[in-house]
């Protein structure tokens, strides 16, 4: 009988063994909605290939640059904000590029190359061989998280 019990929890343990995330259209990681900076990581380790590196670069880069800077993860994105304030920042994986979304971009100078079906958002579209400019990326999020956020 212990025997049968020992089969069952062992069975039942390997219920528990985390496994990988699924990878939605595009290679977008389907991390769980939460907030703080554990599911931003859970995030950026699944992101596939090179782009989980341009992720953890984001990611350093930004609460370099924003000491207490508040994380979520919604709608299978990582999100970045001042608390009270809203979010300011989001990434995006997809097929060919990570997409960093600036909410009040048409504020920020120089204003971010990509344009959106959103009156006030921005896009920086990053492909692997790009050369990221961390200090104008920088500007953009010192800027950006000085703004109004987004309340979502």
């Amino acid at each position: 009988m212990a025997n049968q019990t020992s089969k069952k929890q062992a069975k039942g343990a390997d219920k528990l063994v985390a496994t990988k995330p699924t990878l939605l259209t595009g290679g977008n990681p389907q991390i769980a909605k939460g907030y703080g900076d554990g599911p931003v990581q859970a995030y950026i380790a699944a992101m596939p290939g090179w782009k989980s590196d341009v992720g953890r670069r984001l990611d350093g880069l930004i609460m370099r640059t924003v000491p207490g800077v508040h994380k979520a993860v919604k709608w299978n994105s990582p999100l970045y904000g001042i608390e009270g304030q809203g979010w300011f920042l989001g990434i995006h994986v997809f097929t060919k590029y990570v997409k960093v979304a600036f909410f009040r971009g048409t504020s920020l100078r120089p204003v971010p190359p990509g344009e959106s079906k959103q009156k006030e958002v921005r896009y920086l579209d990053i492909r692997e061989d790009d050369e990221l400019d961390e200090a104008q990326l920088a500007a953009w999020v010192t800027q950006a998280s000085q703004l109004p956020g987004e309340r979502m």
